[in-house]
């Protein structure tokens, strides 16, 4: 596994001294013309059918291992920001010499056909994609996408940072002012990512920090805190005198305060400064807090085109190795927002030190609708300039960087040795889930991102581990081992499974990654082994009915182009029989898989014989009958032609995922039967997405070798039948009197009683009422229920949901958000032209008049809105006790007697529960799975937000450095109203050289 880091962390550093040699030997060309293929442009034609601009006929072929999307492997395309001219000399400059990339991007993948996209994002914001693809703009005619801001961008440029956000919000900044510095915060929020920590201060005659329980300290910058932020962001308003000297000393004391604690980033340390001006330069205060070293760097972004303060501003960016801005139009944000990066990169450009980044796991935004999602890591490094007259200006050129699916992290680990229950997870330095199988990023039946996916806590999903022992070992990087009781769900968290799992953990060498395998007590101790030939295995191997777990490796086919086009089956062949020496396969798993085809293959003869006598499946209730083996094998016969198949989508891997071996689990209906004495039938009725739960019923049970406590389970066999099949062959059943005189005193047709069958999680199979199937039993008789409660029949598991999504009822929207999209900046400008025509005149009232209207219509289109927020929940399971064969009870319902019956089948998760209907019991409380918001007071809200888990700090920092040149700070500094503070400026960049 290290190795194949090692892999792709190694394409990268190529391509990064490529694009250092191309830009060195490149001479800059103001005039340069220089045609390119534009990613949204190529193979676009006007109206006389002739290709636009930038849009030359770029040949694209659909290729399998990028999703299916064609591509070009040829050439790389490049894609430039929708607000940036994409003929403007910097960028044609920038792609001429970033055309050298094509051919290592080439070479990469010749070497490592098991890559994904590679790339490299300029400091300019041209983006250059290797494969070429086309890119297409949204249903606004607009491509969000902008390099800079994505996540390995920022990483790999930057050190980690603390950062106080300062905001101006006295009565000079009422209107748009304030609207445009909401969104330059919210800018600045989307730039920090995991490894910082930052909060937000807003200020007039008062410091108010927007979120008043975090006074004094600062958070983590993952999506959640940032997310609360910007709520926040709409709660501030203008009034007053701006006191920025002592929004400066607050500031500053925190980040002091906070470094000397010991807490956040340790590194790089900065003071974002949002205002439309200020009266003074306030170097008393720098002189107390931040010279002669300037390690806290001063960004201050001026808001509006008055110049009348931007000499102050911009001398207190020069002076403490900051960066001025200003800010026009809400079209200037996002671009003069980033500039910040660059001046941060300085000292890692000097250094040089190409530091290797590896992201959270973040979506793959490439992959079709009706595509399951791919978890991706992206590894990245930075490019800088090499050329001796910028040594001391540390320009940065870009980042390059390969995407990674987790998937191919799964694929390194042999399932079958970890067993039934046991499974692979990985945690980030922050202790956020790479990769975890109750790793849950999508709702919605899978069509939307839950937006907190990538930042989901290992403890999160190990939550019996409230030590945080597990966790914390990982996230320092530790190797060990570690035990505990865990209560394992499945089925779409319906079911619950008791196991003690043996947990052991390493670090992933060269990644901030830890990695974990989880294996339960009780399987995997024990395996078997089998032996036939190569060629009965094979010939039983490759029955049409025969397939292999689609994510496990059998034979690594992603090594070479060659062999990328194969199935596990037809690779597997080649290396049995000698013909293809060069693949890479797993002898043992093979020899195993192949010795399951052969034990197996007699059940097709049976299966076929069943078929055939119509007195066995007259009425071709029974469907498809089915067997997985403990080496990914799956052998399925069809009773019926796949057209009428009730349920299509079970053993459908891109469907079904659930139902069949995948690389983090083996099929639920497995797992199941699993659990039971091998024997037992386990039936269920599927909960599918989106559709009735009256469809089919599954029955699986597990092949055990020997009656023995030693023997493992090799095999688990399963059919899948009509639910009214299975309805119908309860009720005949049922209907059997077996009292001597053959009259018996109840039967469940008697209409005073309501006959069930339930399986061991409480989910009703049968019922009297058809629409009753696949419900709790507690819904439909809560008095018997709580009855069986009480009686210890079944018991109540409580369980956690920390990645749950809840409903909530928004009466109307905040109404400075409509102006919030970037996208709408073209609009935004004009507003602001005429609005600026009469602000003094009419004090403000232009600018609300307006925004009123716009609000009205945001208020009309959501008013009365139900939206789904992340929370966290607390809900129940139900599991039957095993060794209660039968019992029977009787619930007091209001002075009426309400007897019932419960008895187990036998060979069977299932109890049949007979209840008198006598009785109105409808006041009993109710028995319901549903869960409950886990609700916390404002105390525990605060003192969750204040609370920071374990992390461990990236071991690369690179705060300052003493050759850095200061002077590059937003522009040659105007007439300061203190001129000595020109000579005082000058003193200290030499001093701090």
């Amino acid at each position: 596994m290290e190795d194949m880091f090692r892999k792709k962390a190694s394409a990268v550093r190529r391509l990064v001294d490529a694009a250092e040699l191309a830009h060195l030997q490149h001479v800059e060309d103001p005039d340069l013309q220089y045609d390119y293929f534009n990613a949204v442009l190529i193979n676009e034609v006007d109206e006389e059918g002739k290709n636009v601009e930038l849009g030359q006929e770029f040949i694209l072929k659909s290729s399998e291992h990028f999703n299916n999307l064609p591509v070009n492997f040829s050439h790389s395309v490049v894609q430039v920001p929708t607000n940036t001219y994409n003929k403007d000399p910097d960028i044609v400059n920038g792609v001429y010499w970033s055309e050298a990339l094509n051919k290592v991007f080439v070479e990469n993948f010749e070497q490592d056909p098991s890559l994904k996209w590679q790339y490299f994002g300029s400091a300019n914001g041209f983006f250059r994609q290797y494969p070429g693809v086309k890119w297409h703009p949204d249903e606004h005619g607009v491509i969000a996408f902008d390099c800079r801001n994505r996540k390995w961008y920022i990483q790999a440029a930057t050190s980690p940072k603390d950062v106080v956000i300062l905001v101006d919000v006295s009565g000079s900044m009422k209107g748009l002012r304030l609207t445009m510095a909401r969104q330059t915060v919210a800018s600045i929020l989307d730039t920090l990512g995991d490894d910082d920590f930052f909060n937000i201060i807003a200020y007039n005659n008062e410091i108010n920090y927007v979120e008043p329980c975090l006074n004094g300290t600062l958070v983590q910058a993952d999506r959640t805190n940032k997310d609360h932020f910007r709520e926040h962001l709409d709660k501030l308003f203008a009034k007053g005198t701006g006191l920025l000297g002592n929004a400066l000393t607050e500031a500053f004391t925190l980040l002091k305060e906070f470094n000397q604690s010991g807490r956040g980033s340790f590194c790089s340390q900065a003071i974002m400064l949002v205002t439309d001006g200020a009266t003074d330069t306030y170097d008393t205060i720098f002189e107390k807090y931040n010279w002669p070293d300037r390690k806290i760097r001063i960004f201050p972004y001026l808001i509006g085109r008055e110049s009348a303060f931007a000499d102050n501003l911009k001398w207190m960016a020069c002076a403490n190795k900051g960066y001025f801005s200003q800010l026009s139009t809400l079209a200037d944000v996002q671009e003069n927002v980033m500039r910040y990066l660059h001046v941060l990169s300085r000292p890692k450009v000097i250094d040089h030190e190409h530091d290797t980044i590896w992201t959270e796991a973040y979506m793959d935004s490439t992959t079709h609708e009706k595509q399951s999602p791919f978890l991706m890591t992206t590894v990245a490094m930075p490019v800088f300039s090499t050329k001796n007259e910028t040594k001391n200006k540390g320009v940065l050129l870009g980042v390059v960087g390969t995407d990674i699916p987790l998937q191919e992290l799964l694929k390194a680990i042999p399932k079958h040795k970890l067993g039934i229950h046991g499974y692979v997870f990985a945690v980030t330095n922050n202790g956020y889930i790479l990769t975890h199988p109750d790793l849950r990023p999508l709702y919605q039946d899978g069509k939307r991102r839950k937006p907190s996916y990538s930042s989901v806590d290992l403890s999160e999903v190990e939550w019996e581990d409230k030590d945080n022992i597990l966790r914390n070992a990982m996230v320092n990087r530790k190797t060990g081992t570690f035990s505990m009781e865990v209560k394992k769900t499945m089925d779409k968290g319906k079911r619950v499974l008791f196991m003690h799992n043996d947990y052991y953990y390493t670090e992933i060498k060269g990644t901030p990654f830890s990695l974990g395998v989880a294996l339960p007590r009780g399987h995997g101790k024990y395996y078997f082994r089998g032996n036939v030939t190569v060629d009965a295995g094979l010939h039983d191997l490759e029955h049409p009915d025969v397939s292999l777990a689609h994510e496990w490796v059998y034979c690594d086919t992603s090594k070479r182009r060659e062999h990328q086009h194969l199935s596990q089956i037809q690779a597997l062949r080649l290396y049995m029989t000698g013909q293809q020496p060069h693949l890479k396969c797993d002898r043992q798993l093979i020899q195993e898989v192949l010795f399951d085809a052969v034990v197996t293959a007699p059940l097709e003869s049976y299966w076929t014989r069943l078929a055939l006598n119509k007195s066995e499946n007259s009425d071709k209730g029974v469907e498809i009958a089915f067997v997985g083996t403990r080496t990914g094998l799956l052998r399925t016969n069809l009773f019926v032609v796949p057209e009428q198949l009730t349920n299509q989508e079970i053993l459908t891997p891109k469907v079904d995922q659930e139902g069949v071996f995948n690389a983090d689990h083996f099929p639920l209906w497995y797992q199941r039967a699993a659990e039971h004495v091998p024997g037992t039938f386990v039936y269920s009725v599927p909960f599918r997405r989106g559709m009735g739960n009256n469809s089919v019923v599954l029955a699986s049970t597990a092949i055990q070798l020997l009656d023995d406590r030693r023997s493992p389970i090799v095999a688990a066999v399963g059919i899948q039948m009509k639910l009214e099949f299975f309805q119908r062959k309860f009720w005949t059943a049922s209907r059997q009197c077996t009292a001597l005189d053959g009259k018996c005193p109840i039967n469940c047709d008697n209409e005073s009683i309501s006959c069930y069958l339930i399986d061991n999680n409480g989910f009703i199979l049968v019922s009297e009422d058809y629409s009753q199937t696949g419900m709790f039993f507690g819904e439909v008789e809560a008095a018997v229920m709580n009855q069986l409660l009480l009686m210890g029949s079944f018991k109540r598991i409580t369980l956690y949901d920390y990645q749950a999504i809840c409903k909530i009822f928004v009466e109307s929207s905040n109404s400075p958000r409509s102006l919030l999209d970037p996208y709408f900046a073209v609009f935004a400008t004009i507003k602001w032209l005429v609005t600026e025509l009469v602000i003094f005149v009419l004090e403000f009232n232009v600018y609300s008049w307006w925004h009123s209207e716009l609000t009205a219509k945001a208020q009309d289109v959501v008013r009365g809105k139900t939206v789904q927020i992340p929370c966290e929940t607390e809900y129940p399971a139900f599991v039957s006790e095993r060794i209660i064969k039968e019992t029977s009870g009787i619930v007091d319902c209001n002075g009426c007697d309400r007897s019932f019956v419960i008895q187990q089948i036998p060979s069977s998760n299932l109890f049949m529960v007979v209840v008198d209907d006598q009785c109105d019991c409808s006041s009993a409380p109710p028995v319901t799975m549903e869960p409950i918001e886990i609700m916390y007071n404002e105390s525990l809200t605060c003192e969750r937000f204040k609370f920071q888990k374990d992390r461990r700090r990236p071991d690369s920092c690179h705060p300052f450095h003493p050759e850095e040149d200061a002077m590059e700070c937003g522009g040659s500094l105007g007439l300061i109203p203190k001129p000595q503070l020109t000579l005082l400026t000058v003193l200290l960049m030499l001093i701090t050289r």
